[in-house]
């Protein structure tokens, strides 16, 4: 995760994880309590109760869940795919939430072996902070056109 302040529209978590075992992916009651749940943990505002679906493949075999929960700040969704043993989820918000708490919770409902993340800053160029943004933009232009070995005109 970068060190420096979020300047855009808002944070959104990327998770993947793998090795969980399957039955953690395929207990529909367990992802229903954990996007009930997590709002509250995060300390964002639920504003529908979960929705979770079974998912299946053209020829109607079972495949895993989909689930999401929609917040006052945007979103949270979960995908499993219980025969690959794997488990997609993204936090979107348009306000700060404690990352190691929402990772904590995935890590504690999923029991991954192996966990992938990434934390974004979206809408850096639709900001809360236009002149911060406008600043983070010009230096990142600067780094990319340094790189190129190309000098930024002024």
């Amino acid at each position: 995760m970068s060190e420096s302040p979020m300047v855009g529209f808002g944070p959104h978590l990327l998770y993947q994880a793998y090795g969980c075992p399957a039955s953690r992916l395929e207990d529909l009651e367990g992802l229903y309590r954990l996007l009930e749940d997590v709002p509250d943990r995060i300390r964002m505002t639920r504003i529908m109760p979960p929705y979770v679906f079974r998912h299946a493949n053209a020829g109607g075999r079972f495949t895993g869940f989909s689930g999401f929960v929609l917040i006052a700040q945007s979103h949270i969704s979960v995908h499993t795919f219980p025969n690959r043993r794997v488990v997609n989820a993204d936090i979107f918000s348009c306000e700060n939430f404690d990352v190691e708490d929402a990772l904590s919770a995935f890590r504690d409902a999923f029991r991954p072996q192996k966990v992938e993340w990434h934390l974004l800053d979206r809408g850096r160029e639709f900001p809360r902070d236009l002149a911060g943004s406008r600043a983070l933009v010009e230096q990142h232009r600067r780094r990319v056109a340094a790189g190129l070995g190309l000098e930024a005109m002024r």
